[in-house]
């Protein structure tokens, strides 16, 4: 008999609002690389290493805000994120020196944890039927990806009228604003008798002993260099690296009229494109293996990443490129979230996928660290490129062993 549960429910669209606001904000700070670095005289690296540090603080957070989820409720957790978030925002906002920015952005680093995909997806996973959870996961992801096509471009824009900071606090008061439509979010703890009967450490437990939970840990890596190095460092790259925009034609007609503008506007090509490849792969989660279909994006997303940096680097080649690498972008999401949940259970799913979610973030510390870092080393970006591409065709190949089974399946006799 098919489960009733609508695929849209008030909690699947309240966790996209919060969604939404967390990473427009979070997809803007790429943008505010350059003005930040010229107004104060600073290294590529510096304010690279303040947004590594909150892509770590958010990989940290994860795990821990998924627990006080599952011990305290989702909604409280939720608005200790936003709250994180806003003060972090702030701070950044009068601050002066490379040290202070970067203490800030553990506070957003939090934030996010409190406000992104790891409590909004054990959330609405658990709001959902079998029958819809693959693409109701895939949906709030792919909202999420919307945050990413507006916050770059309104982030330059109001570059254009205003000093960073006001823009810093603009986004704290907009961050909090969200939190009007958490009543509506009430989630029913979905879960097996077998779950409620286990504790939160025996889960544990027995996830970390699986070899299986490594091998995802370990592909999610990949996932986080990627996006955190092109979400922090394609605006620069794009903006000193791209040919000139022809005047007379079509990026011209439309404005872009500066390859400064390009690097924003691509990151919105991602973010639209994205949002078409999350929700296929939401679909075909469904249907298909989840492991394999990760494999696949993996092996797409290397290929296209080689193929970009081996050729010359044009207004054309930039779009194509946010185009096949916005496709992949969090696909992996609902695809990694959806095979936790199906091998471990929905019960403590918030706090599983916040470990592996962990290993993202690891990898976007590494992402837009390496990539300041190098910047400065060598005055390109190639090498820090060209170890994306390595470290993707490594998560390609570390999906194939996952065994995709539940994980009380395996552990009852036959």
């Amino acid at each position: 008999m098919s489960d009733r549960t609508p695929l849209i429910t008030p909690v699947l669209i309240v966790g996209g609002i919060i969604v939404l606001m967390s990473f427009a904000i979070r997809s803007t700070f790429g943008v505010f690389q350059i003005p930040i670095a010229e107004e104060f005289g600073w290294l590529r690296a510096e304010f690279s290493m303040a947004i590594a540090i909150q892509n770590l603080a958010w990989g940290i957070g994860q795990p821990i805000f998924g627990a006080i989820a599952e011990k305290i409720g989702d909604r409280k957790a939720i608005v200790l994120g936003a709250v994180c978030y806003a003060a972090g925002l702030v701070f950044s906002a009068f601050a002066t020196t490379p040290l202070a920015h970067q203490f800030h952005e553990v506070l957003i680093g939090f934030g996010i944890a409190g406000t992104g995909f790891g409590i909004i997806l054990a959330v609405v996973g658990r709001a959902s039927s079998d029958e819809h959870r693959s693409m109701s996961m895939a949906i709030v992801t792919a909202v999420g990806s919307g945050g990413q096509i507006v916050g770059p471009p309104v982030a330059e824009w109001m570059l254009g009228m205003m000093g960073w900071q006001s823009v810093f606090m603009i986004f704290a008061a907009a961050m909090l604003a969200s939190l009007l439509f958490l009543p509506a979010m009430r989630a029913p703890a979905r879960a097996t008798a077998a779950e409620l009967q286990d504790s939160m450490g025996t889960v544990l437990v027995r996830a970390f002993r699986d070899p299986s939970y490594t091998l995802i840990f370990l592909g999610f890596f990949s996932c986080g260099y990627q996006l955190g190095f092109v979400t922090a460092h394609f605006p620069a790259f794009v903006t000193e690296l791209c040919g000139p925009i022809a005047p007379g034609g079509l990026l011209h007609g439309m404005g872009i009229t500066t390859t400064s503008a390009l690097g924003a506007v691509a990151l919105a090509v991602v973010g639209a494109a994205n949002i078409v490849g999350t929700l296929a792969a939401g679909w075909a989660g469904k249907r298909w293996s989840k492991k394999y279909l990760l494999a696949i994006v993996y092996t797409v997303r290397t290929v296209v990443s080689a193929l970009f940096i081996m050729f010359p680097i044009t207004p054309t080649s930039v779009l194509l490129f946010s185009v096949a690498m916005g496709s992949t972008w969090l696909a992996t999401v609902p695809l990694t979230s959806g095979l936790v949940a199906h091998i471990y259970g929905l019960r403590f799913m918030g706090t599983l996928y916040g470990f592996v979610f962990f290993s993202h973030q690891v990898g976007s510390f590494l992402g837009v660290w390496l990539g300041g870092r190098m910047y400065d080393a060598f005055g390109d970006y190639t090498a820090v490129w060209w170890i994306g591409v390595a470290v993707g065709a490594f998560s390609a190949i570390v999906h194939l062993p996952v065994k995709e089974t539940r994980l009380e399946d395996r552990m009852t006799p036959a």
